[in-house]
């Protein structure tokens, strides 16, 4: 019986990581440039912090902030409605055999590093990470 390698419990391939990277590359130049013809899209300034991408390369999730903790519901209002010409300018500079379908959700690693300072700097907390 063949193994799922989807399924085995191993974090993603050294494809997925160096195909998600250059998504990553592709989709934050895109987005700095204003290569989208819409200019409520071009006004925001929207950082990819990291792409991950599905075992067979057909969907690439963007995880997604607006710079300086702007308006979030806009942000992913004018990314879904730009999606397919996002997708195309991304596929565009890639040499896939798909262009993988764009999926955005809101990173939330800053906000996950603010709470783990906020818990070491609580006293029992340091005190056990001294001792």
């Amino acid at each position: 019986m063949a193994k799922n390698k989807s399924h085995d419990g191993q974090g993603p391939t050294q494809r997925q990581l160096r195909v998600g990277e250059l998504i990553r590359r592709t989709l934050s130049e895109v987005l700095q440039r204003g290569d989208i013809h819409d200019p409520d899209l071009n006004r925001l300034s929207i950082t990819v912090g990291e792409v991950s991408v599905s075992t067979d390369l057909k969907v690439a999730t963007a995880y997604v902030v607006p710079l300086g903790g702007g308006d979030t519901d806009q942000m992913f209002d004018r990314l879904k409605h730009n999606q397919s010409e996002l997708r195309r300018a991304v596929s565009k500079a890639l040499t896939l055999k798909y262009a993988p379908e764009l999926r955005f959700r809101l990173d939330e690693t800053f906000d996950r590093l603010d709470e783990t300072r906020r818990l070491f700097a609580q006293d029992a907390v340091r005190r056990d990470v001294e001792d």
